[in-house]
Formats: C-alpha cells, structure tokens, sequence
C-alpha cells in the first residue's frame, strides 16, 4: 500500500525541490561565467582534493555517482579542453587513471573565488548555527538513506 504524502509532506517536498533547482541554476550561470560547468567544476574538485591530483576511473564515477558511460563521455569533453588527462592504469590494463591537468587547476582556481562567494551569498551567509546543523543532519540522514537504497537495487 502507498503512503502517500501528507498536504504538508507534499508542501515540504516541494519546497526542497525548487530550493534545489534554483541553487544548481544559480550555481551553473556562475561557473559558466568562468567557463566550466557544474560537472566539470565537480570533477576539478574532486580531482584536486585526491593525492597526486588523480583518481581511477571507476572511483571518481563512484564519488559523482555517475555510471561509466557518462563519466567517460564528460572526461572525453574535458580532455579535449585540456582540463584533464586520461591515462592508463599501471597496475590494471583495463583501468584509467585521470589527472588533473595545469590548466585543469587553472580554471579550478579561476573559479573557486567567484564560486564560494556565490555559496556563501546563496546558501551559507543567511543560515544560523542551529540552521546550519539542521542542513548538516538532514543531509546526513538523506544521504545515508540514498546510499543504502541504491546498494539494495
């Protein structure tokens, strides 16, 4: 039986969907003033943050929860602007090892400034303490409930 979703749940539910549409429009029109996309700027990040600034294939498809085919057709797009090198895995034939590139780190740190200031302006800068811990446990909550919903499938 389906437990359909309460005037107030819908309401809420809502509310979370259009917060989430207009914060990733708003984040896109930002980045795009610097060139990248959210994608790219996510795996610029990613990268970036990894020792060596480079990650497998597979585990960076894990981290952006992407499957390997759109992964592969975004690196191939990132590659052929220089942000990013695919190389072979030396330790596996089959697997790719891709690094973030100097320019790749370029546009990353182009972007950073405008980008938290817009996080910042968007997100951060209105919210409380307690507001702020309440993002945080929700989005822990969620998370935890997604990640465990999606090994099920």
């Amino acid at each position: 039986m389906v437990r359909w979703l309460s005037e107030d749940e819908q309401t809420t539910w809502s509310a979370f969907i259009r917060m989430r549409q207009r914060l990733d429009a708003a984040m896109a029109a930002g980045l795009a003033r610097d060139g990248l996309s959210m994608p790219d700027y996510e795996i610029l990040v990613a990268l970036s943050a990894a020792p060596g600034d480079c990650l497998r294939a597979r585990d960076l498809a894990a981290e952006m929860c992407w499957d390997k085919s759109r992964l592969s057709k975004h690196l191939a797009r990132m590659d052929s602007r220089g942000l990013v090198a695919r190389t072979p895995a030396t330790d596996d034939a089959r697997g790719i090892v891709v690094r973030l590139t100097a320019r790749g780190r370029h546009a990353l740190e182009r972007a950073a400034p405008n980008h938290v200031d817009l996080v910042r302006r968007l997100f951060i800068d209105d919210l409380t303490d307690d507001e702020a811990k309440a993002v945080r446990t929700l989005a822990e909550k969620v998370t935890t409930a997604a990640e465990h919903t999606t090994t099920l499938t």
